[in-house]
């Protein structure tokens, strides 16, 4: 299994699929590169895909550290120099949006095209609330209450009628395999400080932000504002599909994403 050595002695777990322009695939808080499975082949047939676990998450290193996004998006910076990668595409899904921001504000030569999947500008009155309950399930009622909570924040409600053993299968494998719960309580403190409105202007790269309607974690009002605040940037808002959307409907997502990223330039 291919791992990346960090800096500091910490190790991402990668993957690397298909041939074409580098495509880096980041996901968000479950921090998984699992979460991408079904969409990968078909954009594997256009793009080389970068994906990875993030770190104390997966097969990458369980550290206990003060998580944070610039720290998500250094880590994102290693890999990419690890293989090479001078500058790719970006799609981030969730607090993989918010890394991305940071990507293409800070490091700007090192993103071409970003697209923003259910993601967010900043911590408001309800998204502070929904994952200040989230990190209150996993504080007093512990792991099992978490994974099990967790489709109900990232489905619509049709989706768990409808595979419901499915979702009880994905997660017994989940409460076996989650990290410790200091790490995911820290990941959740990181995305609530994530605030980087002021400087979204900067943004250069051509920029889809896309979501589903029915979204109860990143309601479709960020990806609005995503819209409004990056210079020329594409709102897309989809009539369904949840937080999770992207999976639930991987041929829809992936020929929206990849005609934009396929696009002829505007700049």
């Amino acid at each position: 299994m291919p791992f990346h050595k960090l800096t500091d002695g910490d190790r991402l777990y990668y993957e690397v699929h298909g041939n074409g322009p580098p495509l880096m695939l980041v996901t968000g808080l479950g921090g998984t590169a699992s979460f991408w499975a079904p969409l990968v082949p078909a954009f594997a047939e256009r793009f080389t895909v970068v994906l990875h676990d993030h770190r104390g998450t997966g097969q990458s290193s369980p550290s206990i550290i003060d998580y944070s996004v610039d720290q998500m998006a250094d880590d994102v910076l290693q890999l990419m120099d690890g293989l090479g990668i001078e500058s790719a595409d970006y799609v981030g899904h969730s607090t993989g949006g918010a890394i991305g921001q940071t990507l293409a504000i800070d490091r700007p030569e090192r993103i071409d095209r970003l697209v923003l999947s259910a993601s967010w500008t900043a911590a408001d009155g309800y998204f502070r609330r929904l994952f200040e309950v989230r990190g209150n399930i996993l504080r007093q009622g512990g792991v099992e209450a978490y994974v099990r909570s967790h489709a109900l924040f990232m489905n619509p409600s049709w989706r768990i009628r409808d595979t419901i053993d499915e979702i009880e299968r994905r997660e017994a494998d989940a409460i076996v395999n989650f990290p410790k719960p200091e790490i995911m309580l820290s990941r959740i403190d990181a995305i609530l400080r994530f605030d980087r409105r002021t400087d979204l202007s900067a943004i250069k790269a051509e920029t889809l932000a896309i979501c589903a309607r029915d979204d109860i974690t990143t309601p479709p009002y960020f990806t609005e504002e995503l819209g409004r605040l990056i210079p020329g940037a594409h709102a897309v808002i989809l009539p369904s599909g949840g937080h999770f959307f992207p999976r639930l409907f991987a041929d829809d997502f992936v020929r929206t994403v990849g005609d934009f990223l396929e696009a002829p330039g505007e700049n």
